[in-house]
């Protein structure tokens, strides 16, 4: 008889996690290595080397859990669709005048990114909506039939259809699709209405742009992947995780690709509020590093943190109100994560100035690190590591890659003549420590920045190499505990397996709250809740569904997403609406109007969640691997004021509930927690290791 079991894989920069949840609840794992020519090959790789290691059939996989970065790549690297434009007559620049933002103010050569559409592929077509649904403008057909044919002629694979106004009314934009796909289909198509029916026409064209630069791109590797899973033996079916933090089916992500472009970072987010509430945590910062980048996000009163404000393709991919214009809007729902360019494969180099500079380049998993062998000389993040003794100077991933000690020493020693700075374990040390600043960005951009204090949290750090960075980042922080939850290195693939099945809708109700009516909220609601159960094929009993509020007050140009209580909307909900956003707002910004009469109310967001069939174990509970006998210790080194240590290297599993002092190194298969000589540790009955910090050693 064959069995539903789920199988998660995470592709990072540098190694794919695969997890399988066992029908006893447990989770095992594998890690191999990524593979850039083709990620959907690792995926396969990995499935079949964890499922033989077990004796389970391919068959018995019912459903594959997938989360990627394949959109943001196309987004970073510019290899999306040729996309085509067709917009109102004299809306055709939006996409360069932006909000007209220069996100570094004194640098006068800074350029901004070119938009994903060029100017020769958006096309205006003649109508006009007004604000309030009426049509002033008829639609031209000729000028649409003109458009097609431009559009043909340039050879467009993806097509953007983003009218004014269109959220009050979109009649012109159907027709526009209409048109569109009798004409060209095979091009992939997206309308504004159906991807963000909300007001602002910069960050609604954005948006719109973005689902159809990114959607064939996705396509082609959604595909690929299922058709390397069938090869395999999988028959189960594929979903994908938003960048929400809720997996959809593939289909569905298909069609609307944008809603992954933050995908990647997500399910750590999930697996960390899910590991946090199980042990007992309410105010959390994960951190997650791996091979490539470093991502933030703030898990606050038991609850993840969401925006739907965010920009991709800046120097650092964040959520901010204050720092604009650095990369391409997305005004999609999204988990309010930061992501700095550093990771294990990040590269050491230096600037004109000679100040030393940890990434964002990255050797990522081909050639690797110089440690790798595989041809690259440059010093890199794990390269220092291994020079500093943190990490196992002969392989990673229980053997899976193997390690050169001398080729690590030797990149070091060129980086130390370099920037003369002394011997190859000063340039490790001095690597070290500028990363982790690097990193500490990332944290304050979802805390410090965001008026919340971070030595209130703890820092759970995952991620294969979170857990070599976590103690030296909350040190800088001032933050006291750290937290290393069990299978930190594959632990966004464990977080795809506690995902809920999810999808967010969101509708423009522009209206001042104090002449808002609650009837009408009322039913904007349970449309969008029957818009959201049509998207999941679900019965609407069947679904949870929360409601918020996008608000601000009159006159600001952003807004405010806050929580709405379950139940009938009445007078009273409003005014308490509006007593949570003066409070929100004053959280965030530092002041508050108490004039109740100028808050409006912007749109409305209903998200509709099924977890009866994704109910997983209650608490984390994975399979160790064995590792290879190694050295009982080894020399390790924690800067000038405790110098090099005999540290001994033991497992996870020799830790108790006693707290011991360091220094540890605790390696395992899936990753190395580095516990230095001023913090103590210990194992919580949720199984992770707990790390007190010494703030004043």
């Amino acid at each position: 008889m064959s069995r539903n079991l789920k199988v998660a894989a995470d592709i990072g920069g540098t190694f794919t996690d695969i997890t399988l949840m066992l029908e006893d609840g447990s989770i095992a794992t594998e890690k191999v290595p990524s593979t850039p020519d083709d990620y959907s090959r690792g995926i396969a790789d990995g499935m079949r080397a964890l499922l033989a290691s077990l004796g389970i059939p391919a068959a018995d996989v019912g459903e594959v859990l997938h989360g990627c970065t394949v959109a943001t790549n196309a987004i970073l690297e510019g290899r999306g669709a040729r996309t085509g434009l067709v917009t109102t007559r004299g809306f055709r620049d939006v996409l360069e005048l932006r909000r007209i933002r220069v996100p570094r103010l004194y640098d006068p050569l800074y350029v901004k990114p070119d938009p994903l559409a060029p100017r020769e592929l958006r096309l205006e077509v003649t109508e006009r909506i007004g604000a309030d649904g009426r049509v002033v403008v008829p639609l031209a057909e000729g000028d649409v039939a003109a458009a097609i044919d431009e559009l043909r002629r340039q050879e467009v694979e993806a097509i953007a259809v983003c009218c004014l106004h269109s959220y009050a009314n979109p009649i012109h934009e159907r027709r526009i699709g209409q048109m569109i796909r009798a004409a060209l289909p095979d091009v992939f198509l997206t309308l504004s209405c159906d991807v963000l029916p909300e007001i602002r026409e910069y960050e609604r064209t954005s948006t719109t742009v973005i689902n159809a630069y990114v959607g064939p791109p996705v396509a082609s590797y959604i595909g690929a992947l299922d058709a390397s899973l069938r090869r395999l033996g999988v028959a189960g079916r594929l979903l994908v995780m938003q960048s929400t933090g809720g997996i959809l089916d593939a289909q569905s992500v298909m069609r609307m690709p944008a809603r992954i472009v933050e995908c990647g970072p997500a399910a750590g987010v999930i697996g960390g509020a899910f590991q946090a509430a199980a042990s007992g945590y309410r105010d959390v910062i994960t951190f997650d590093m791996g091979g490539t980048t470093a991502k933030a996000a703030m898990i606050e009163d038991g609850r993840i943190v969401r925006t739907d404000e965010y920009e991709v393709g800046g120097g650092i991919s964040l959520s901010s109100r204050l720092v604009k214009g650095g990369g391409y809007a997305l005004k999609l729902p999204v988990i309010d994560i930061s992501e700095v360019g550093a990771g294990g494969g990040s590269l050491v180099w230096f600037d004109r100035a000679g100040a030393l500079k940890v990434g964002p380049r990255s050797a990522g998993a081909a050639p690797g690190p110089a440690c790798y062998g595989a041809g690259n000389a440059q010093a890199t993040v794990t390269d220092a590591n291994v020079v500093l003794g943190y990490l196992n100077p002969r392989s990673l991933a229980g053997g899976a890659v193997a390690i050169r000690h001398d080729l690590a020493r030797a990149a070091l020693e060129r980086t130390a003549a370099a920037g003369a700075a002394g011997s190859a374990l000063d340039a490790a040390w001095a690597v070290y420590v500028v990363a982790a600043a690097n990193m500490m960005r990332a944290v304050k951009a979802v805390s410090t920045y965001r008026g919340r204090d971070p030595r209130d949290c703890v820092l759970m750090a995952f991620g294969g190499n979170g857990g070599v960075f976590a103690v030296e980042l909350a040190r800088q922080l001032q933050m006291r505990r750290v937290l290393v939850p069990p299978a930190a290195g594959v632990f966004s693939a464990l977080g795809l397996s506690v995902a809920p099945i999810e999808f967010t809708q969101t509708h423009a109700c522009l209206v001042p709250l104090a002449s808002a009516i609650p009837d009408a909220i009322a039913a904007t609601l349970a449309m969008l809740e029957d818009s959201v159960a049509s998207v999941l094929g679900l019965p609407r009993g069947r679904l949870a569904m929360r409601h918020a509020a996008a608000m601000r007050y009159i006159g600001q140009a952003f807004e405010l997403v806050i929580p709405m209580r379950a139940g009938a909307v009445s007078g009273a909900e409003l005014a308490r609406l509006a007593e949570a956003f003066a409070l929100e707002h004053e959280r965030t910004y530092g002041h508050r109007f108490d004039d109740g009469d100028g808050v409006e109310l912007v749109a409305l967001e209903v998200t509709g969640t099924y977890e009866d069939a994704r109910h997983g174990p209650q608490r984390l509970s994975t399979r160790p691997r064995a590792l290879a006998a190694g050295p009982a210790s080894r020399a390790a080194y924690f800067g000038p004021g405790c110098g090099m240590r005999e540290t001994a290297v033991i497992e996870r599993t020799a830790l108790g509930s006693a707290p011991r002092h360091g220094p540890f190194i605790v390696e395992e298969y899936e990753g190395t927690t580095v516990v230095p000589p001023d913090a103590s540790v210990f194992v919580d009955a949720g199984g992770n290791i707990v790390i007190d910090v010494d703030l004043e050693a």
